[in-house]
């Protein structure tokens, strides 16, 4: 069965092998998916809980509401997904003169894992209408990262600031959504 307190200790004694380890350890822990789950719980809530946080690296348990979109956004930080639950379908983009464009995509099932470089730019979705659960490890301090980040309006891919209390409120509203959904049907 998953180990929390384990897979924490070792990302922590793989960070400075970098981002390769840390995939290497994210690979072997969702190959049991059902570990995983048993060892983090079942999701009662979608959401963003933060497992280990240091300036260095934050490994996240992320919850994502059925049928969510988060918008096009980047981490400064390379960043490890690991999916143990649903579907995460990601979309890559490239800066433009003065916007963003799609460069790509990553569809993501139980037991695969995304490696992403400190520089890339993704959207999220969840395709499917049960929550989704990963575990996403980055190299720095998510919540507090040493550069700014950026997040881009999903309808006119209009840069700004990277905000976590939207980020948050996204996650909270999509969740009602869903309760919604499943109320009328």
């Amino acid at each position: 069965m998953f180990d929390k307190d384990r897979f924490i200790q070792d990302c922590i004694e793989a960070v400075p092998a970098g981002r390769d380890a840390i995939r290497e350890i994210v690979a072997l822990a969702v190959s049991d998916s059902e570990g995983v789950m048993k060892g983090l719980g079942t999701p009662e809530h979608a959401g963003i809980t933060p497992l280990y946080r240091a300036p260095d690296l934050t490994i996240i348990k992320f919850v994502w509401a059925p049928c969510m979109s988060l918008m096009p956004h980047n981490h400064q930080m390379f960043a490890v997904i690991g999916i143990y639950s649903g579907r995460e379908d990601n979309i890559l983009w490239r800066r433009t003169q003065t916007s963003i464009r799609a460069a790509g995509a990553k569809s993501l099932g139980s037991g695969d894992v995304a490696s992403f470089p400190r520089d890339v730019i993704h959207s999220v979705l969840n395709p499917i209408g049960k929550m989704t659960c990963a575990i996403h490890v980055y190299g720095g301090d998510f919540f507090e990262p040493g550069e700014p980040r950026s997040e881009w309006d999903h309808e006119k891919l209009i840069e700004r600031p990277w905000n976590i209390d939207r980020v948050k409120s996204l996650f909270r509203e999509a969740e009602a959504r869903a309760n919604v959904m499943a109320a009328q049907h």
